[in-house]
């Protein structure tokens, strides 16, 4: 996963350790899938569409890193495009739905998917500014997530909403400098930066998707509760996060 081909990755060696970085994208994806099965039979199937791009990002990525080519750059750009409209698909609360829609996710789909395949088309007008415009939508997903991190207290919500937006900002951190202090990095034989991107990033994605499932449960699942757990268990200091539903004792 690497928006634009401006990259500190010109040595052999350091490209395939570039592309191996992204086997953790083929890793999560299929895990996420697995962990978050009883959610989707409750709530929705698209968790499977929104993994499944995962995937297809880390396979375009990989493909990137290997011919560092035009056509793999857009490939790679393209499925990061995808997977950021299926996620407002799938989780956007319908409150922040422009006002026109009325509450319909069926036509608030249908306008995210028309945005995205002019977008798509857009792409290769102008490829450089490409990256730009795709880190751009976290400035909306940022002003989403903290007027919800502001309503809740919910302590599991807050937790990896917090834990979200600091593996975001250690991502994007390390991509900006990979970019724009290139030969800085070059002087001081550093070329790591990329690959940690690609790390960092895919662990951003489980904490991502279970931080918008606790998001959307609370309109769209008010009868019910999930309880946040942590594969491999619960009392390990690291994991991913997954949630388990539960019905709520009395009606709502």
């Amino acid at each position: 996963m690497s928006p634009g081909s401006e990259i500190c990755q010109k040595q052999g060696p350091l490209t395939a350790l570039h592309w191996f970085s992204n086997v953790f994208f083929l890793i999560f994806g299929p895990l996420m899938m697995f962990l978050m099965h009883p959610y989707a039979q409750k709530r929705s199937w698209g968790i499977y569409g929104v993994s499944v791009l995962f995937m297809v990002i880390g396979l375009f990525s990989m493909y990137f890193h290997m011919t560092l080519s035009f056509v793999g750059q857009l490939l790679d750009e393209i499925s990061i495009l995808w997977l950021l409209a299926s996620g407002y698909s799938v989780w956007l609360p319908r409150c922040y739905f422009p006002k026109f829609i009325k509450g319909s996710r069926f036509y608030f789909s249908c306008l995210v998917i028309m945005t995205t395949i002019i977008s798509t088309f857009l792409t290769f007008v102008k490829p450089t500014v490409n990256a730009y415009a795709l880190n751009s939508i976290a400035i909306h997903i940022l002003y989403i997530v903290r007027k919800e991190y502001k309503k809740t207290s919910n302590r599991d919500l807050r937790h990896l909403i917090a834990v979200s937006v600091i593996l975001w900002a250690a991502a994007l951190t390390s991509w900006v400098s990979d970019r724009v202090l290139c030969s800085f990095w070059q002087r001081i034989q550093f070329f790591y930066l990329h690959s940690i991107w690609h790390v960092l990033i895919s662990i951003t994605f489980p904490y991502g998707i279970v931080t918008m499932a606790l998001v959307d449960a609370k309109y769209e699942m008010p009868d019910k509760t999930l309880k946040v757990h942590y594969w491999p268990r619960d009392s390990w200091l690291i994991g991913l996060p997954y949630v388990e539903i539960q019905e709520n004792d009395k009606n709502c």
